[in-house]
């Protein structure tokens, strides 16, 4: 629940609280008048009837007060805790991009590279890396802007460009030396 909820739900309670402590000592004020006039059993009755029902509410208003209390504190417990932890996120994504930003660099330009050599148009370098990058043809269409064939076309013209069956094969042709054990990373490729 969003924190206005809880702050209209805490006012709707601490008002039915009031006014079920208001009807309570209303009775009571009216009960002890009564009695001092001498009234009739049967009022006196009544009217404690109307007190009872005042406390009770005053009562129950009270405990889920203090529950929808609980439910905020823990709820701005939470959002706090979330909070913390999608700053740790961002500055880790952004260490990390610190720290690979050369590596990136040297990486984008070997695709590039590779594009070239596989003699690329502009647009299907641009489907290869979304490609690379998981999305679908549907996706793919999507930013770019035009059909779905289209997207699917270039795609296919990509896989011919590069002597690949498709997709898994164009990830497979960049991340397999990726992927490596480490120990394994500075020995020559074969």
């Amino acid at each position: 629940m969003s924190q206005s909820v809880f702050t209209s739900e805490r006012r709707v309670l601490c008002g039915l609280l009031l006014a079920f402590l208001l009807v309570a000592l209303l009775s009571a004020i009216d009960i002890w008048a009564d009695l001092r006039e001498g009234t009739t059993p049967n009022h006196v009755v009544a009217e404690a009837a109307v007190l009872g029902v005042g406390l009770v509410g005053s009562i129950f208003m009270a405990r889920r007060l203090v529950l929808v209390l609980g439910r905020a504190r823990t709820a701005q417990e939470q959002a706090l805790h979330l909070a913390e932890q999608l700053d740790a996120t961002r500055a880790e994504a952004s260490r990390w991009r610190n720290e690979a930003r050369d590596l990136m660099a040297g990486l984008a330009a070997a695709l590039d590279q590779q594009f070239d050599r596989w003699s690329l148009s502009p647009a299907e370098k641009e489907v290869a890396l979304l490609l690379l990058k998981g999305l679908s043809h549907r996706d793919i269409a999507e930013v770019r802007s035009v059909t779905e064939a289209t997207a699917r076309q270039q795609a296919r013209a990509v896989y011919k460009k590069a002597g690949l069956s498709g997709r898994h094969d164009l990830a497979a042709f960049f991340l397999e030396d990726l992927m490596l054990p480490i120990q394994d990373a500075h020995e020559p490729l074969e």
